[in-house]
C-alpha cells in the first residue's frame, strides 16, 4: 500500500505513539482489503460505545487513549446503554452505569460529539455527494453509500476510531466504483417496513460488497432505514444500487423468501413489551406514530428509542406518545441495551429486523415480529 511521506513518518512513530498505533490499524486494514493508499475523510461515526459491547478492556483502552488522543475530523457516536434522564428507574447494575459514563467521558475528552445515535444521516447536515467518510455503524454506512451519495467502507470500531484520530481511511472496497454481480428483484406485493427489512436481510446474505435491487417503487424513510438495518445484520454487503443490470445474476425476493426470514427471527407468539426504534426513530417517524395512534393508547409497556436531538425537537409529539403509554428513551437503542433483559422479560414485540436479530441473539429474549400497523391494531385500544 502506497503511503505519503507524512503517513510513513506517522507509522514510524515520529508523531507519537498514539498516532503510530492509529496508522498501524489503518495500514493493517488497508492491506487486508487490498487498498491502494489512504484517503482523507471529513466525518467519522464510531461504534464501540455501549459497555455491553466493549467491556472492561474497551473502557480501559478509551480511558488511556483520552489522555492524549484527539480527533481530527467531525466525529459522532453510536448509542450507549441507557438514557441518563431515566436510568434511575431501571435498577441497572452500578458497575455498568459507572463504566458507561467513563466511556462517554473518554470520547468527549477526545473531542467526539456525544450524539449517541445510529442515524447520523437524519440528525446532521450531509456533506456533498462523493465525500469520503468512515462510518462504523452498519445501517449508517449502508445508508450513506446507498441514499446519501457518500463513500465509506463498512468500518470496525477500531478502524473508524483510527480514522477519526488521523483523518484518513484505506481506499478500498466500497470507496471505489463497483459492479455488483447480483440483481435482487422485489416480488412481494404491498410491502411494508418489515418486508423491506427482510429484503435488506436477504440482500446481506446473498450479496458480496454491493447489490442491485429492482422493482421497489417509492419508499418512505422508515422503509429505507429498515432495508439498511436488515442488510447490516446479515453479512458484509454494504450498498444498494437501485438499478437492474442485464449482465448480473437475477435473484427474486418473493413471499417464500420473506417467510423464511420471518420464520428464522420470529420466535414468540406475543411480546411482554413493545420496542420501536432500531434504527432509532427520527422526528418524522415520531410524528407518523402519533398520527397512526389516532388517540389510542398502548395496552402494554412500549419503549420508543430516538436520538436526544429528536426527543428535544419533537417534544410535543413525544409528550403525546408518553400520554399514549410510551417510554421515550434517548441516547440508547433497542439493540444490546441492558434495559431489555432476559431476567425480567421473556419476549418482545417489534417491527424491526435488526432489532429482532439482536434481541434474539444478544439479549436472549423471544421475538414477536410484525409490522407497525399490525402492532398498533393488536396492542392499542
Amino acid at each position: 500500500m502506497e503511503l505519503s511521506r507524512e503517513e510513513e513518518c506517522a507509522l514510524a512513530g515520529e508523531y507519537g505513539e498514539m498516532m503510530q498505533t492509529a496508522y498501524r490499524i489503518l495500514v493493517a486494514t488497508g492491506e487486508a482489503t487490498d487498498a491502494e493508499n489512504l484517503v482523507s475523510i471529513e466525518w467519522a461515526h464510531l461504534s464501540g460505545v455501549n459497555y455491553n459491547t466493549i467491556g472492561d478492556a474497551g473502557e480501559q483502552l478509551l480511558a488511556e487513549l483520552s489522555k492524549s488522543a484527539r480527533v481530527k475530523v467531525r466525529t459522532t457516536l453510536n448509542p450507549m446503554g441507557f438514557d441518563a434522564d431515566s436510568v434511575s428507574r431501571y435498577g441497572l447494575d452500578e458497575n455498568f452505569v459507572s463504566k458507561q459514563i467513563s466511556i462517554k467521558n473518554s470520547y468527549q475528552t477526545m473531542g467526539v460529539t456525544p450524539s449517541f445515535s445510529c442515524i447520523p444521516y437524519e440528525i446532521f447536515d450531509m456533506p456533498e455527494k462523493g465525500t469520503q467518510v468512515a462510518f462504523a455503524e452498519s445501517n449508517a454506512a449502508i445508508h450513506a453509500n446507498s441514499y446519501d451519495g457518500l463513500r465509506t467502507n463498512k468500518e470496525s470500531s477500531f478502524s473508524a476510531l483510527a480514522s477519526a484520530i488521523t483523518g484518513k481511511s484505506p481506499y478500498s472496497s466500497l470507496r471505489k466504483e463497483d459492479s455488483p454481480n447480483i440483481t435482487i428483484r422485489m416480488k412481494v406485493d404491498s410491502p411494508d417496513e418489515l418486508t423491506y427489512g427482510m429484503l435488506g436481510y436477504f440482500a446481506g446474505k446473498v450479496g458480496d460488497t454491493s447489490v442491485n435491487v429492482s422493482g421497489l417503487g417509492s419508499m418512505d424513510k422508515r422503509q429505507c432505514k429498515a432495508m439498511c438495518g436488515g442488510m447490516g445484520t446479515s453479512g458484509t454487503c454494504a450498498k444498494f444500487l437501485f438499478e437492474e443490470d442485464s449482465s448480473c445474476e437475477k435473484v427474486d425476493f418473493d413471499e417464500r423468501e420473506a417467510q423464511k426470514i420471518h420464520d428464522e427471527l420470529n420466535t414468540a407468539d406475543r411480546g411482554d413489551i413493545i420496542t420501536l426504534g432500531s434504527p432509532q426513530l427520527g422526528a418524522e417517524e415520531i410524528s407518523d406514530l402519533v398520527a397512526m395512534l389516532k388517540g389510542r393508547s398502548f395496552k402494554k409497556r412500549c419503549m420508543v428509542f430516538c436520538p436526544r436531538t429528536v426527543k428535544e425537537q419533537a417534544a410535543g409529539d413525544c409528550a403525546k406518545l408518553e400520554g399514549a403509554g410510551c417510554e421515550i428513551l434517548a441516547d440508547c437503542c433497542t439493540c444490546l441495551t441492558p434495559l431489555i433483559s432476559s431476567d425480567k422479560i421473556d419476549s418482545v414485540t417489534t417491527n424491526s429486523i435488526k432489532g429482532a436479530f439482536y434481541l434474539k441473539n444478544s439479549n436472549g429474549v423471544g421475538v414477536n415480529l410484525k409490522p407497525l400497523s399490525q402492532i398498533i391494531r393488536d396492542e392499542t385500544d
